[in-house]
């Protein structure tokens, strides 16, 4: 249609044709009607003999005896000229035989079309094509240092187990699950973990618990669980650390694994409280034991929200473990609701644990029981925020929700 090195201007003009007309006819029009019009300066032979005017492009079609179409003229004049040129158009008023009208549709700016492009473009290519948009050194120094401690993984022992750089010189260690294990602890600054790195417990795994303090520091679903049990009879296990319900060791944030390994729990309670399953097999997860609940809220909050809690007897020591609220309540057919902090929230008879439940808040962390656990009350806790019941025995135990743990006191 028009060069597109040279052409500035592209002039859009609207011919009707009251009769039927071709290109030739119309080109031979544009060129005979305004033959000397403007000058030998603007004689459009000349112009497109010298290049400064492209070919005129027709585009039309006839229907009913008429003619209707558009034409194109690619201009490299400067405006005022360009103007003159276009105006001169409308002066055809005859193609061929037949009456015409020409009218000046636009004098579109080349230039101006191309920067829209460049600009729609060059926004595609900012947001599409840059891997990055800026730099931030925060990221860079996190990146190299991640790097450094990821290449401090080693493996130790005939067994070859991944393990951190300080497993062998530390006084205690972390045995988790896998290599990703050991690796995101790592890029946290822990360098004492080591992995099992399997379903059977390794020899070296079994030898530096004996010579060191150990934690076991599992995945919150059943396959930890299953581990969990296992090292527990075949090592010689000092703590038990829980990730959330639900999440894998490798997968956890900074906050949530140092919040997990402050709230590690003696292996003691741990094997007091060994996972049953619930009667007759109902339950597809065996029941797993719980620690204190991760994090200890502030004390003069705990005030300010004005609890429901009993206070202690005189003279009684007050449990600071689930261990000792266990204890509280074995052979005394009561009930106590316990808050984030062990501490006790109200208490009642084992057997109007339903009843108790409509009036206490959110603040519920977990039930003690000495009495019975059914389907019943399972369904009723669901929604109240409870994480771990402890109870004498589970019946009827059809559905769990995944979010409770289940303790059976022995």
């Amino acid at each position: 249609m028009y060069s597109s090195d040279t052409t500035k201007y592209l002039i859009h003009l609207h011919l009707e044709a009251e009769g039927v007309v071709e290109k030739p006819d119309v080109v031979g029009a544009i060129f005979g009607q305004t033959e000397g019009l403007l000058g030998e300066d603007l004689d459009l032979r000349d112009l497109q003999r010298t290049g400064r005017v492209g070919r005129i492009d027709v585009q039309i079609s006839s229907k009913k005896g008429e003619t209707k179409g558009e034409i194109y003229i690619a201009s490299s004049l400067d405006r005022a000229e360009t103007a003159i040129l276009a105006a001169s158009l409308e002066t055809i008023d005859r193609v061929g035989p037949c009456v015409a009208r020409v009218n000046v549709v636009t004098v579109e700016d080349i230039r101006v079309s191309k920067r829209k492009k460049i600009v729609e473009r060059a926004k595609e290519l900012l947001i599409d094509s840059f891997e990055e948009g800026s730099i931030d050194s925060t990221e860079i120094i996190d990146s190299v240092r991640e790097s450094l401690r990821i290449e401090k993984i080693g493996n130790i022992g005939g067994d070859q187990v991944p393990a951190g750089p300080n497993v062998l010189e530390s006084d205690a260690i972390i045995v988790v699950e896998g290599r990703a294990d050991v690796i995101n602890l790592l890029r946290y600054g822990i360098k004492n973990a080591v992995a099992v790195e399997g379903t059977k417990i390794s020899p070296t795994i079994i030898e530096l618990c004996e010579k060191k303090t150990a934690t076991a520091f599992f995945d919150g679903d059943r396959g930890g669980d299953l581990l969990l049990q296992e090292l527990l009879q075949v090592a010689e296990v000092d703590y038990v650390a829980y990730a959330p319900r639900g999440k894998s060791v490798e997968d956890l944030s900074r906050k949530e694994i140092i919040k997990a390994l402050r709230n590690k729990v003696p292996v003691e309670y741990v094997k007091e409280q060994v996972p049953e399953e619930v009667p007759a097999g109902e339950s597809e997860e065996p029941l797993r034991p719980i620690s204190r609940k991760e994090g200890i809220k502030d004390e003069r909050e705990e005030k300010r929200k004005v609890p429901l809690k009993k206070k202690q007897d005189a003279g009684e020591k007050k449990p600071k473990t689930l261990g000792d609220q266990i204890n509280a309540v074995r052979g005394k057919r009561i009930a106590r609701f316990l808050s984030s902090d062990l501490s006790v929230l109200k208490e009642s008879p084992s057997d109007e644990i339903e009843k108790e439940f409509t009036d206490l808040n959110g603040d519920v962390a977990g039930l003690v029981t000495d009495g019975e656990v059914n389907q019943r009350i399972l369904d009723l806790v669901a929604g109240k925020g409870i994480e771990y019941i402890a109870a004498r025995e589970f019946n009827g135990i059809i559905k769990r929700p995944l979010t409770i743990r289940l303790i059976k006191i022995s």
